[in-house]
């Protein structure tokens, strides 16, 4: 049976629109003339209608966003260790869910794990909801029989990347409410105060200090060429991602950013982090070394340590250990290389992986909240600062006119 979505008019003439199965389009219109409703579109769930991604990102799924995901693959981990056949999991999973996009993709893959197929090829029809790292796994949980085992890893894993990225969030939202606020009070007061003010001074004739005359020509650039200013900047970021599309320019842009003092080290960190915990899943269930690292090496974001990856797979090929070819590249933290080669030397690989990649999660979350904790009162002692320059030019010629006024 395959999944229709389907949009019918009910007996008072409202729209009712859904997922239902069946055989073929036209069972599917009798089903829904024996409900009482009049079909007016009859679709079979399509692969087509998702889109395509062959790398795997927690904040970047096609059709599944994170949160989506990780759900999917508790419910269904859980439903499956309870002993529950396949597609009645899958059927409860998209009756759960309330989002129809979940429903639409878990239909679609129950109608195919029912026509005969295997989880893993089902998902594969969706490759955009389902990035490679979780296909392959699957793939080997199924043959080797641990398929339970080996979602109930995926979904700890889905689980730990999305409360890693919603801990992120939550610590850089208030520094980033409190930059824009700071940056918007600024603007206000040296385009609107700033010129109602020190206006009052150019009747009068007085010579200006420095600090108050330097005041009214920021605010009088503001005021003429701010809008020229915004659009460059707009124009600036869009021809910068532009030029990201290029290979060659993102890869230089990407090692910069490895160089940078603290933005360097949460690029190196996080990419480290997926990089660690996606080579122990995958070879913990199963799926050879060789292959784990050429997805492993897929799951990053920053180019020069993808391709570091893609150059130690070439190591081992040749014969070399895991931890020394990708010490090879320096990108990666000792720490994690000294993990990797105990793990190497007492055939506990996939743990020491694991361990690796949980140390390497725990150092970004303290470098974030640090950084985090550096930057509000930073934001503040700066907007202070810039507030009390524009007091006092404009009090220093109040205070020398009182002066003369003497």
């Amino acid at each position: 049976m395959a999944a229709f979505e389907f949009t019918a008019l009910d007996t008072s003439g409202r729209n009712s629109k859904g997922l239902i199965e069946g055989d073929t389009p036209r069972q599917v219109r009798q089903m829904l003339r024996d409900r009482g409703l009049t079909p007016l579109y009859v679709h079979e769930v399509a692969a087509g209608k998702v889109q395509k991604r062959s790398s795997f990102s927690l904040s970047n799924t096609g059709s599944l966003n994170s949160g989506e995901l990780a759900i999917f693959t508790r419910q269904l981990a859980t439903l499956t260790r309870s002993g529950l056949p396949l597609d009645e999991a899958l059927t409860a999973v998209s009756q759960q869910s309330e989002s129809k996009r979940v429903q639409r993709i878990t239909l679609g893959v129950r109608a195919r794990v029912v026509e005969g197929n295997s989880l893993a090829s089902a998902l594969a029809e969706f490759p955009g909801a389902f990035p490679t790292l979780f296909r392959a796994t699957i793939e080997a949980g199924e043959q080797a029989g641990r398929l339970d085992n080996v979602l109930e890893r995926l979904a700890d894993y889905a689980d730990r990347g999305q409360q890693l990225r919603s801990k992120m969030m939550l610590a850089l939202m208030y520094p980033v409410i409190l930059s824009f606020v700071a940056v918007g009070v600024i603007i206000a007061m040296m385009t609107y105060v700033v010129p109602k003010v020190v206006g009052v001074f150019a009747s009068i004739g007085q010579e200006l200090p420095a600090i108050t005359r330097g005041l009214i020509a920021v605010s009088d650039f503001l005021r003429h060429y701010g809008i020229y200013l915004a659009i460059g900047i707009g124009a600036g970021l869009f021809l910068f991602n532009r030029a990201m599309l290029n290979d060659e320019f993102r890869r230089r842009a990407h090692r910069q950013q490895l160089r940078l003092p603290l933005i360097g080290r949460l690029v190196r960190g996080g990419n480290t982090g997926r990089f660690l915990r996606t080579l122990g899943i995958l070879f913990g269930s199963g799926v050879p070394i060789l292959e784990a690292l050429r997805i492993g090496s897929q799951v990053g974001t920053n180019m020069p340590m993808r391709e570091a990856g893609d150059a130690a797979a070439r190591r081992v090929r040749e014969g070399a250990s895991l931890n020394k070819s990708l010490a090879e590249s320096r990108l990666f933290p000792p720490i994690s290389l000294h993990l990797i080669a105990s793990g190497e030397a007492s055939g506990k690989l996939d743990e020491m992986l694991d361990r690796a990649a949980t140390n390497q999660e725990r150092e970004l979350e303290t470098l974030v909240a640090t950084t985090v904790g550096i930057m509000e009162p930073l934001v503040i002692v700066i907007m202070g600062g810039v507030v009390l320059v524009i007091v006092v030019a404009i009090m220093l010629p109040i205070l020398d006119l009182n002066q003369l006024v003497k």
